[in-house]
């Protein structure tokens, strides 16, 4: 049986399903490590409060917990990762503490896989980007396998000296089974939910989930849905920095509906809740809440800064990409995307290639050559 060690920092919503899938396979082994313990992350300072999924994110997969933050608890890491005799080391992303200093311990001993999603979207001055360059590649001469989560960050993992025989496309996904099941009883809960803010039934909604914080650019989404439309809402999922502020510029208008903390048990009715969802990040490394829209019959709108914007939309019903920072190709982008009829869209496209099982079958494959 292989033997795969994950490094990774504390449970994550959208880490756990794929750890059990790969606790669920009769040929993997598996024991994530994680380096940070629940008191350093139960506080989010984006979302400015304790943040507790209300699904089971630490379950269902063996699993250790160290601090990696100080040398002790860095020594005891590598020994418990070394006790383990792992095939394989898996490893979310190298600035985190600890995670280096595994990558170099271990490099040379056991094959170090990687899992980032960062891109070269966002523009660098050429004396910064030559910095972090160099800097990149002694960090990724560590790796030996990298599984780039789209195509922005397999240019990335190239343009930091790996080549392209260590990359192996895994294209980020979610759980679709808990995405789509009870589709009937969450739409229906999603209208009554609609219903209670006001919606007129006849109304499109646009809607954004996550942090509310300057670079989501959700001021943009409010502004580009009430431009778009007469009979248009906008309904806004999170907490964050901005929320004051936000609700102060737009909580007091007739289709804007400011929702708070919305936990994952709820997600799933909240997406079906929208016609199109709509992220402007000028900075995001990927966008999982785009794939969960879409999981549930959503289309999108994405910022061209968004790392899922050059796969994800392989269809035009699905959505589109919008330059950032173009409010009036936000504005007519959104327009355009409402006409979409999210009854009719055929999702087959996407479901078939963003999967966890892409992932899990990249790495099977890999075991594979290390047994040859």
């Amino acid at each position: 049986m292989n033997k795969l060690a994950i490094l990774s920092t504390h449970p994550i919503q959208y880490n756990a399903p794929l750890f059990r899938v790969l606790h669920d396979d009769d040929s993997i082994e598996l024991k994530v490590f994680f380096s940070k313990t629940w008191d350093q992350v139960k506080y989010d300072p984006d979302f400015q409060r304790e943040v507790s999924w209300d699904i089971p994110v630490a379950e269902g997969y063996e699993h250790v917990t160290h601090d990696a933050s100080n040398r002790r608890g860095r020594k005891e890491l590598s020994l418990a990762i070394q006790y383990f005799k792992p095939h394989a080391l898996l490893v979310y992303g190298w600035n985190f503490p600890g995670h280096l200093h595994m990558m170099r311990t271990f490099h040379g001993n056991v094959p170090i896989w990687f899992r980032g999603d960062s891109h070269l979207l966002n523009p660098t001055p050429p004396w910064k980007a030559l910095l972090r360059r160099s800097w990149l590649q002694i960090v990724y001469r560590r790796v030996d396998v990298a599984y780039p989560v789209g195509s922005a960050n397999m240019d990335y993992y190239l343009w930091n000296g790996l080549t392209p025989v260590q990359l192996y496309m895994a294209p980020h996904a979610v759980d679709l089974e808990f995405w789509q099941r009870d589709n009937e009883k969450r739409t229906e809960q999603a209208e009554m939910w609609r219903q209670k803010l006001g919606i007129p039934k006849d109304s499109k909604c646009v809607g954004f989930s996550g942090k509310l914080e300057p670079l989501k650019q959700v001021d943009l989404i409010i502004r580009s849905t009430l431009n778009s439309g007469e009979n248009h809402h906008a309904i806004i999922a999170g907490t964050g920095p901005l929320a004051t502020a936000l609700i102060r510029d737009f909580g007091g208008h007739s289709r804007v509906h400011f929702i708070g903390f919305v936990n994952q048990s709820r997600m799933p009715i909240f997406y079906r809740m929208l016609d199109i969802l709509a992220l402007a990040s000028y900075s995001e490394t990927w966008g999982l809440c785009i794939n969960e829209a879409m999981t549930c019959g959503t289309p999108c709108v994405a910022s061209d800064r968004a790392g899922c914007a050059l796969d994800i939309f392989l269809h035009s019903e699905y959505g589109k990409a919008v330059k950032w920072n173009d409010e009036a190709a936000w504005t007519k982008a959104i327009k355009e995307t409402l006409k979409t009829d999210k009854t009719k869209v055929d999702w087959s496209a996407y479901l078939n290639r963003f999967r966890l099982e892409a992932f899990v079958n990249a790495m099977k494959k890999q075991f594979n050559k290390l047994e040859s």
